[in-house]
């Protein structure tokens, strides 16, 4: 028996009348109680809803929203997720000192669009909290994030962002897949078995957060809803034919300052064009991957957790912060995951694995450690795990 077409997917696989036949769905708000409607077949919740629906029973929204990335439409919107306007506001202003800092000595093209056209931070996380570890701190306290991330990926999933600065008259990108094989070559996609195919949309997580309005005329992000489910997606993206059916077919969203993006990383998807005379679009895209796959930028953890932690230990005790939401922090901050680590120097902890450098800064927090006996945990733990 030949097993190649079944294990293997080329660009033969590729319909263009399975696509539309894929993308035809309509998203029935009766599967989804939590959900407060749909627009344009895209999912919309209110963060009051999921905060309280998830204090009641964390587990059974985070089915309904990974129900909704995998099966579902693939993408849904969080209106009124961050509401502390001046915390956005003040990390605004700080990707801009960035900007401006890194516009003479590094360059570029996004990934999508032309080098030049947009002003993009990368790595933008470990530069926020090393730059401003109080406002990143109120920032990061947003337990939204983790409940988005936790219910597509599991625990000990992993924060990254790229922030995104759009002006006037800026280009659409063109449509894409995400990280991992969408920013693989056609010859690269196609040695990967099917089954990593299906396997790449459930290592990451795609997410923004809106840091200013974004009527339609500005651009935001161009969907094609239950496009995740194309079998044949990570190859065919970049064909003529699927271009022009995702600009015929794809949708837009309006967003307000504040609000957050979620959606499956194998959604066709591009950023729009800004068509407007004054408007920047400025947007905090997260990626968010899970603890067993590997995430795009190479981030100092370490460093952050240093920076960060008299700052967080500070709004703890001030009251500031509640527990969660320093544990919140702490999730985008820390590694939540064991390994890889020298298990000689670096035993189990009460079971079968060591202990996380989250799991340490969350009792560092609340047993109250000094910021000298936290430095010193930290970096005597990283020097255990290195061996």
């Amino acid at each position: 028996m030949n097993y190649q077409n079944k294990t293997y997917l080329g660009l033969q696989s590729h319909d263009i009348e399975l696509l539309r036949k894929v993308v035809s769905r309509k998203t029935d708000l009766a599967k989804y109680p939590f959900a407060a409607g749909v627009k344009e077949q895209v999912l919309i919740y209110q963060a009051d809803v999921l905060t309280k629906a998830a204090k009641q029973n964390r587990q059974q929204i985070m089915s309904e929203l990974h129900h909704a990335l995998s099966s579902g439409p693939g993408v849904f919107v969080i209106k009124q997720a961050m509401t502390n306007i001046a915390v956005i506001d003040e990390q605004t202003s700080i990707y801009q000192t960035l900007l401006e800092s890194e516009s003479s000595t590094l360059g570029g093209a996004d990934h999508f669009a032309a080098a030049g056209a947009n002003g993009r931070i990368w790595n933008a996380l470990q530069k926020c909290a090393l730059y401003d570890p109080k406002s990143y701190v109120s920032y990061y306290s947003n337990e939204l994030i983790g409940l988005a991330a936790e219910a597509w990926l599991g625990p000990g999933w992993q924060l990254t962002s790229q922030v995104n600065s759009v002006p006037p008259g800026s280009q659409a990108q063109q449509v894409h897949r995400d990280y991992h094989l969408g920013f693989q070559s056609n010859e690269t996609v196609q040695a990967y078995p099917k089954i990593v195919h299906f396997l790449s949309g459930y290592l990451t997580l795609q997410g923004a957060v809106a840091h200013t309005d974004m009527p339609i005329e500005t651009g935001p992000t161009l969907l094609l809803p239950y496009s995740q489910q194309y079998e044949a997606g990570y190859l065919a993206y970049r064909e003529q034919d699927v271009k022009q059916f995702f600009e015929t077919h794809a949708v837009q969203l309006p967003l307000e300052k504040g609000d957050m993006l979620f959606f499956n990383p194998a959604l066709f998807h591009a950023a729009g064009s800004n068509i407007t005379d004054d408007k920047h679009r400025v947007a905090n895209l997260l990626q968010i991957s899970s603890a067993f796959g590997r995430a795009m930028e190479a981030v100092d953890r370490n460093s952050m957790m240093l920076a960060i932690y008299p700052a967080l230990l500070s709004a703890w005790h001030a009251k500031q912060l509640t527990l969660s939401e320093v544990q919140a922090v702490i999730q985008a901050t820390a590694e939540g995951y064991a390994f890889p680590t020298n298990l000689d120097q670096d035993p189990p902890l009460n079971g079968l694995s060591p202990e996380t450098f989250q799991q340490l800064m969350l009792h560092a927090i609340t047993a109250d450690w000094s910021v000298e006996k936290f430095d010193k945990s930290v970096r005597l733990k990283a020097q255990q795990r290195m061996g």
